[in-house]
């Protein structure tokens, strides 16, 4: 157990760490900052700023989505909204300021790149240092609460906190289990540990980083009968 205590902390210490603070909800339909955000002309089947390599991959079962808009392939700068759906349609709930790799966005991510992968992810686990702020934690995503999360007290200080609060984002890793687990499918060189975490006012290694209510809200919210997916990448690739 101590063995795999060690492996669990080495793995929190290689995700990635990344407030404004800013809740950007506006209540519009569109995509934030960009066109599309009339509801006249926005198709309310569609998330909105989202081409159709990527609509695509959203699963017809879900009814949550998350989606991050990078304001730039080089930009460690985006925006996250969580859309929910009613019927066939999607509705804007929230938004928040956020933030993404500090190199940008990559559709090809490799260990230590710094940029954040592009696609559709599902949401299967979450955990942190502190207790799940769900109050009815038998119906959200699984939570795994572990002082192995916490961030080393050799990094600054404005990282200590980063991981109080995580969601692991399933790319190449084994859902069910907690997201500081070290099991990488693809291999090493693809990457992982890529999570939504606390902000820190700046980019991260390649997770999606936002202010602790947006934390909060979301461990609240995401119900794994909803099949919560997260739908990230820089506007230009989220269009193409």
């Amino acid at each position: 157990m101590a063995a795999l205590g060690s492996l669990l902390a080495v793995t929190a210490l290689s995700a990635c760490g990344g407030s404004s603070g800013r809740d950007t909800d506006s209540g519009a339909s569109g995509p934030p900052g960009g066109a599309g955000r009339s509801s006249a002309t926005a198709d309310p089947t569609r998330i909105p700023g989202v081409g159709d390599r990527l609509q695509r991959r959203i699963p017809a079962d879900s009814r949550q989505v998350v989606a991050v808009y990078g304001d730039g392939k080089d930009s460690a700068d985006s925006t996250v909204v969580l859309y929910t759906k009613q019927g066939s349609a999607w509705h804007r709930a929230r938004s928040w300021a956020a933030h993404n790799g500090t190199r940008g966005w990559t559709t090809d991510h490799h260990e230590n790149d710094k940029r954040t992968p592009v696609g559709v992810f599902t949401l299967s686990d979450a955990g942190g240092v502190l207790p799940d702020p769900d109050p009815a934690p038998d119906t959200g995503l699984p939570y795994s609460r572990s002082a192995a999360f916490a961030a080393p007290r050799w990094w600054a200080k404005s990282y200590w906190h980063d991981f109080d609060y995580v969601i692991a984002i399933d790319y190449n890793r084994v859902k069910g289990t907690p997201p500081n687990d070290p099991t990488r499918p693809e291999g090493t060189s693809k990457g992982g540990s890529i999570w939504l975490h606390m902000d820190h006012g700046s980019g991260t290694s390649a997770c999606v980083s936002l202010p602790k209510p947006a934390m909060e809200h979301l461990l609240r919210t995401l119900d794994p009968d909803r099949h919560p997916v997260v739908v990230m990448g820089d506007r230009a690739d989220l269009k193409a």
